[in-house]
């Protein structure tokens, strides 16, 4: 049993997609739909640059979004692959618009603006340099939480964004909760990273920008999904529209419950997971996460050559 998992922030580098780009009509065409919808040159950005351009969050996102829709689009109607063996898609944060539009559940051009106007209430949200975010490393969730419990003041924030993988977690909050809590751990010879970052994501700093987006999620349209989705927010398949829409606004200021999301498809009997996207760090959490599954990045045409050697019926 398969699933396709699509990339988050993080993941974007200059020049992604442009082997597709150069090689497939379809991939120039969807770059020309982004371009137009935007009513700026995305597709220059994702190819070209600069990086400054691109790490801006408000490119970032609609940039995987393009460059994971692309690849799949070159996989279903290049390489006529049979995604009907596929149980399950899942995205990380952003990665679950990707997942929405290659489940048919929302336009491209729709999930573009989307991401467009998240990735600046994001932004918007909390002003530059007040908003700090780390990853803990090595350690499991519940000691973290329980660390919270006793070192967290109450009108401080200082929350868990991100349960990647088991010994990953990201944390995100005010510069100087999170700064304090970083002492700690250290203390307590743990692990951290600071990230950078332009914004504190997924913790409720970001309820600002959840408020924000609500009328323009409500407001696009959705459709059956034809493929199952697994959530952000509740790690669990979700069908119903306008609870994936709910979902989509909480999941701003939510936990990203990537670790839960895939224990729950390996349970469901997933062997394959697929990443497809630019870069490799999904891969990385499902190898830590999970024994005894296979992991697959398409990144190149070889990548996809590969699989479908792999998948061939």
């Amino acid at each position: 049993m398969n699933a396709l998992i699509f990339p988050g922030q993080g993941s974007q580098i200059v020049g992604m997609g442009s082997e597709f780009y150069n090689k497939y009509n379809l991939v120039k065409e969807i770059f020309k739909v982004a371009d137009e919808k935007l009513q700026f040159p995305l597709s220059k950005i994702i190819l070209e640059g600069p990086e400054s351009e691109l790490q801006l969050t408000q490119n970032t996102q609609p940039a995987i979004l393009t460059v994971s829709y692309a690849i799949f689009k070159v996989l279903k109607d290049e390489f006529n692959f049979n995604f009907d063996q596929f149980k399950y898609f899942a995205g990380h944060s952003l990665g679950e618009y990707s997942a929405l539009v290659c489940a048919q559940a929302l336009e491209f051009s729709d999930a573009i603006y989307l991401l467009s106007e998240r990735g600046k209430e994001m932004q918007n949200a909390v002003p530059v340099g007040e908003g700090s975010m780390i990853a803990v490393l090595g350690t499991s969730i519940d000691e973290i939480n329980d660390l919270m419990k006793t070192d967290i003041k109450e009108n401080e924030v200082c929350e868990i964004a991100n349960d990647n993988a088991i010994g990953q977690v990201i944390i995100s909050g005010n510069k100087k909760s999170v700064s304090s809590f970083q002492k700690k751990l250290k203390e307590k010879k743990i692990k951290t990273i600071p990230l950078k970052v332009s914004a504190p994501f997924h913790c409720s700093l970001m309820k600002p920008a959840s408020e924000k987006m609500k009328e323009k999620i409500n407001d696009t349209k959705f459709t059956k999904l034809k493929f199952n989705i697994v959530n952000n927010v509740t790690a669990r398949e979700e069908s119903n529209l306008e609870n994936i829409k709910k979902l989509l606004i909480d999941q701003i200021f939510s936990t990203v419950k990537w670790r839960e999301s895939i224990i729950y498809m390996s349970d469901k009997g997933v062997k394959n997971f697929i990443e497809l996207g630019p870069g490799k760090a999904l891969s990385g959490m499902v190898k830590r996460t999970l024994k005894n599954v296979n992991t697959f990045s398409i990144n190149t045409i070889t990548d996809i050559k590969n699989l479908k050697d792999e998948f061939k019926e």
